[in-house]
């Protein structure tokens, strides 16, 4: 499990991750958004902000590294999606899985 690549997104004006945010304004909490495959990630940002492109780059990062980089940017977990078109996103706090 731990040799897995997930795929993100990350911006290029100010290195923050694509996340989702779930809840309530005052109580949201946010989950790292992560792709099985590269062209799973640019296919979702194609379908759902093709203005915002070119803002974006690809990054790979194994599933060992995961919980450091969640407990870094404050995350509450990720979001796995599964179909990039729809989306269908499975949302798992740390701890739910067990690459984290």
């Amino acid at each position: 499990m731990y040799s897995q690549v997930y795929y993100l997104l990350r911006s290029k004006q100010d290195g923050r991750h694509l996340a989702a945010r779930t809840g309530e304004e005052g109580a949201a909490q946010t989950f790292l958004l992560l792709f099985g495959a590269d062209h799973e990630a640019l296919t979702y940002l194609s379908t759902h902000a093709p203005e915002a492109r070119d803002r974006f780059a690809l990054e790979s990062v194994s599933a060992y590294q995961l919980k450091d980089l969640l407990k870094r940017w404050g995350f509450r977990g990720v979001g796995l999606v599964r179909d990039p078109v729809t989306p269908m996103v499975d949302f798992l706090e740390q701890g739910q899985a067990l690459f984290l």
